[in-house]
C-alpha cells in the first residue's frame, strides 16, 4: 500500500514553557487533532522569547516538515517578539489589517473598555501573510508560504488557538495536501503488566503486516493497546485493522475492560448509564478528585449523585456515620472505615453504588504499619461492598492520581461482574 505522509511541525513560543510555569497543552491538542485529518507530527519543539532561538526553530523544522505551526508570542506587549520576528522572517513589512482592526474594536466596544494604542496594534501584520480571523480573540492567526513549505502562527491562548484550527487551519491543510488515512484501534486492559501481555501475544504480535504496529501504553496499573495503520486505501485498511483488532480482543479477553480509545472514568459513565445506575463517592485523601474526573464528562449529571471529602475524623462521623471507635481503634486508614465511610453514603445519598477511600498521600504522616502511599478503597452498593489495600510510593500528586484510578478500576470491575450474572 502506498504511503506519502505529510509531516507537521509544532512550535511553541514563551520561556513560561521552559520553565514549567505553564503547561503545553497546545501541542498535545494540536497533535491530536492533525492525527485525525491524517498529518504526522514529527517533532513538537518548545522555544522561550528568543529572537535568534526562534529563527533556527523554524529553519530547523522547514527542513523536515511540510506543515509549520506556531503558536505564542502574539500578544501587546514588549516580550511578545513572535509577529516582528516573522515579518522580517518572510521579508515583509506591517501594515494595518482593516477587518481585524475593526474586528479589535468591536471587542473593547462590547466589553465597555478603553481602547489604546496597544490594543490597536494587533492589527498590524506582516504583508507577506494571509490573515486567519481569531473570532474568539484579538491576535489574527497569520499564514504564510515558503517554497512549498507552510507556515501557520497562532495565539498561544488555548482557546483562541482552538478556535482557529477549527475554522481556518484544519479545513485549508485537508484541502492542500493529499494526506493519508490513519487509523487507530485502542482498548483497555487490567490486571496484567505489559511484559506479560507481550509475552501472551508474541506470536500475534510477530505476524501482523508490515502495516500495522502495536504499541503498549502503560499507565496507572493499566495497559491501552493500541493497533495503528496508515495509507490511501482506507476501505482496505479498515477490513485488515479491523479484523486483527477483534484477534487482540480475544487474546486478551480475561483482561478487557473496554474495547475503544475511551478515559476509565468515561467507560465507568457509560457503564452506568448502560445500567442505568448512579454513582456516589465519599473521599479523603483523594480530596475529591475522583468526583473532578467523573464530573469533567459532560452529562455526566445523569448517573453521579455527588461526593462527600470527609477529611477530618468528626466530619467522618457526623456526615458519613462513622463509628469514633473505629476511627480511635482501627484509625482513618482501615478496611473498617472505608466500609463505614460508604455504607454512610449509601444511606444519605439516593446512589445505587458508592465509593470511599482513605489513606496516607504523603510526604509525611506515615507509620510502619501503615507507611506513605497506604490506601484503603471501599466499593459497592447496599447489597455488596468490596474492600481492598492498596500500597503506592510516588509523591503525594500521583498517589492521588492512582488511587483514583484504582478506585473507579475497581467500581468498574464489581458493576461489571454483578451484573454478567
Amino acid at each position: 500500500m502506498t504511503n506519502n505522509k505529510i509531516f507537521a511541525s509544532i512550535i511553541t513560543i514563551g520561556d513560561e514553557l521552559l520553565i514549567g510555569q505553564t503547561i503545553d497543552t497546545n501541542s498535545a491538542w494540536m497533535a491530536q487533532e492533525l492525527n485525525k485529518i491524517g498529518v504526522w507530527v514529527k517533532r513538537r519543539v518548545a522555544v522561550g522569547d528568543t529572537r535568534e532561538d526562534i529563527w533556527q526553530a523554524l529553519d530547523e523544522e522547514a527542513e523536515s516538515s511540510q506543515i509549520i505551526l506556531i503558536t505564542g508570542g502574539l500578544g501587546p506587549t514588549a516580550d511578545d517578539i513572535t509577529k516582528p520576528l516573522l515579518c522580517d522572517y518572510f521579508g515583509g513589512k506591517m501594515i494595518v489589517n482593516e477587518q481585524v482592526y475593526e474586528h479589535v474594536k468591536t471587542i473593547f466596544l462590547k466589553l465597555n473598555r478603553p481602547l489604546i494604542e496597544r490594543n490597536l496594534k494587533q492589527a498590524e501584520v506582516p504583508d507577506t501573510c494571509e490573515v486567519l480571523m481569531n473570532v474568539r480573540g484579538t491576535a489574527p492567526g497569520m499564514l504564510f508560504r515558503k517554497a512549498d513549505r507552510v507556515f501557520i502562527s497562532m495565539p498561544g491562548v488555548p482557546h483562541e488557538m482552538k478556535g482557529i484550527m477549527k475554522s481556518s487551519v484544519l479545513p485549508l491543510l485537508q484541502k492542500e495536501f493529499q494526506v493519508p488515512v490513519i487509523l487507530h484501534r485502542t482498548l483497555l486492559t487490567a490486571g496484567a503488566g505489559e511484559s506479560f501481555i507481550a509475552e501472551r501475544i508474541r506470536s500475534w504480535e510477530e505476524a501482523l503486516p508490515s502495516h500495522i504496529k502495536l504499541a503498549y501504553l502503560p499507565n496507572y496499573g493499566m495497559v491501552r493497546l493500541r493497533l495503528t495503520t496508515s495509507g490511501i486505501e482506507k476501505e482496505a485498511l479498515e477490513s485488515d485493522i479491523d479484523r486483527l483488532f477483534l484477534q487482540l480482543q480475544e487474546l486478551v479477553k480475561d483482561i478487557l475492560i473496554v474495547d475503544t480509545d475511551t478515559p476509565l472514568e468515561k467507560a465507568l459513565g457509560d457503564l452506568l448509564i448502560k445500567k442505568n445506575k448512579t454513582l456516589a463517592t465519599a473521599e479523603s485523601c483523594s480530596g475529591g478528585y475522583i468526583a473532578h474526573l467523573i464530573t469533567a464528562i459532560p452529562g455526566s449529571s445523569v448517573y453521579f449523585k455527588g461526593t462527600v471529602v470527609a477529611y477530618a475524623y468528626d466530619v467522618k462521623e457526623n456526615l458519613l456515620g462513622v463509628q469514633h471507635e473505629t476511627l480511635e481503634v482501627k484509625g482513618a486508614v482501615s478496611e473498617e472505615t472505608v466500609t463505614e465511610m460508604l455504607k454512610g453514603l449509601l444511606a444519605t445519598t439516593s446512589a445505587d453504588y458508592g465509593i470511599a477511600t482513605s489513606g496516607i498521600m504523603g510526604p509525611g504522616g506515615g507509620t510502619p504499619d501503615k507507611p506513605v502511599g497506604t490506601v484503603w478503597v471501599a466499593v459497592g452498593s447496599k447489597e455488596k461492598i468490596v474492600a481492598k489495600r492498596l500500597q503506592f510510593r510516588f509523591d503525594r500528586i500521583k498517589n492521588i492520581e492512582l488511587t483514583a484510578a484504582n478506585a473507579m478500576l475497581m467500581m468498574f470491575q464489581l458493576i461489571e461482574n454483578e451484573t454478567e450474572k
